[in-house]
């Protein structure tokens, strides 16, 4: 299947809302105040994920820590790719060291939401929760040699976190479809 860009959702757009649960079961919504938010979709079985869910590790550790709120969604239909199930989410989180919510969005009006089309696909907002990045983690892909060091991502975040300004140069994620329900398919997908 060939790799898929992201939508690059307009920026400025206010982080759209979302109350999703994670593998226990336990509802998790938007902080109301943090200094700065990161939504990831992702998802356990596609090569462009694996390769980068280490430094998923580190910049939760490291951000949370600096006052980010940071999702991890996971919008795949796992009924049919039963590697991205609940169960199978909660192995990830433990084994990869995931310190954020890792979220199940079973009805995937969340990626709808968020033009989300990609795995991985990634969205920063400042304190008011406008978007002002999306697009890439950094420029390593599974089959090159460029290091796995989120640049982009981080310095999005250290640009807001610092109160300057994002760049303006945001490159589309590159990854795997999102595995969409049948008959679920949104227009941009």
């Amino acid at each position: 299947m060939p790799a898929v860009e992201s939508q690059m959702l307009e920026l400025g757009t206010t982080a759209p809302p979302f109350s999703l649960p994670d593998p226990d079961g336990r509802q998790h919504s938007l902080a109301a105040s943090a200094d700065a938010y990161l939504v990831m979709f992702i998802c356990n079985h596609c090569p462009f994920v694996k390769h980068i869910r280490g430094e998923l590790a580190r910049i939760g550790l490291e951000y949370a820590r600096r006052g980010v709120a940071i999702y991890a969604i996971n919008s795949n239909d796992y009924e049919r790719y039963p590697g991205d199930s609940p169960e199978a989410m909660k192995q990830e989180a433990q084994t990869w060291g995931y310190t954020f919510p890792y979220l199940l969005d079973a009805g995937q009006d969340v990626a709808k939401a968020y033009l989300a089309a990609c795995t991985p696909d990634f969205y920063v907002f400042d304190n008011e929760q406008r978007l002002v990045y999306r697009g890439q983690l950094d420029d390593s892909r599974p089959s090159n040699d460029k290091p796995v060091d989120g640049h982009d991502v981080r310095a999005a975040l250290d640009a807001v976190l610092a109160g300057a300004d994002v760049s303006e140069h945001q490159v589309p994620s590159i990854g795997c479809s999102i595995k969409w329900k049948p008959g679920n398919e949104p227009a941009y997908g």
